[in-house]
């Protein structure tokens, strides 16, 4: 999606640790016209393939699965990073390492969400390491349900998360894949 590839070299930072900081468009300050064009690529990347629903993960997922949700008409699912007390009865739960926060999280999922007729897209807002859509697949397979894909704002190439989950059978779309970042530049990969 070559709009977001303008929109993370006009506005994305590249930190230390190879962090990509994109706080004042997609994660803590949201273009909602972006936003808006973010759900109808996902729906159109995966229009056909019978998704039921949308899963992420708390927190900067949300709305960028929201948006996918709208478009293709269906309902989004968000894991939690911890079971809190209006998360009750039967649960899934899966183990995720945060890149970003380098932590460990216990994701948790309402078993009343995710059932065995479900056809899940997961969708996240970065790809790096693939820990974390990761987690959210095992959150599939628990629940009996079955992974359509996976739909990723910012991929970062050079981690190999998205390699590896592809390697392994997963559809992942991801609508700008970085190869290299530094303080010289960000470098794309032709899509």
């Amino acid at each position: 999606m070559r709009l977001m590839e303008e929109k993370i070299l006009a506005e994305g930072k590249v930190l230390p640790g190879q962090i990509l900081k994109v706080g004042s468009f997609l994660n803590q300050q949201i273009d909602t016209a972006l936003l808006a064009q973010i759900g109808q690529e996902i729906a159109r990347l995966y229009d056909g393939a019978g998704v039921s629903k949308v899963l992420t993960i708390e927190s900067s997922g949300i709305a960028i699965a929201a948006a996918a949700g709208m478009a293709m008409g269906v309902p989004v699912v968000f894991a939690k990073k911890h079971k809190s007390s209006n998360v009750d009865g039967e649960v899934y739960t899966a183990s995720v390492h945060s890149y970003t926060h380098n932590a460990d999280y216990t994701i948790v999922v309402s078993s009343d969400y995710l059932r065995p007729e479900d056809k899940i897209l997961l969708v996240d807002d970065f790809l790096a390491n693939g820990k974390a859509l990761m987690g959210l697949s095992e959150l599939v397979v628990k629940a009996g349900a079955t992974l359509a894909g996976a739909a990723i704002a910012i991929e970062k190439g050079f981690q190999g998360g998205g390699d590896a989950l592809r390697a392994q059978g997963v559809r992942v779309e991801s609508l700008a894949i970085i190869d290299a970042m530094d303080d010289n530049g960000i470098t794309f990969r032709p899509q």
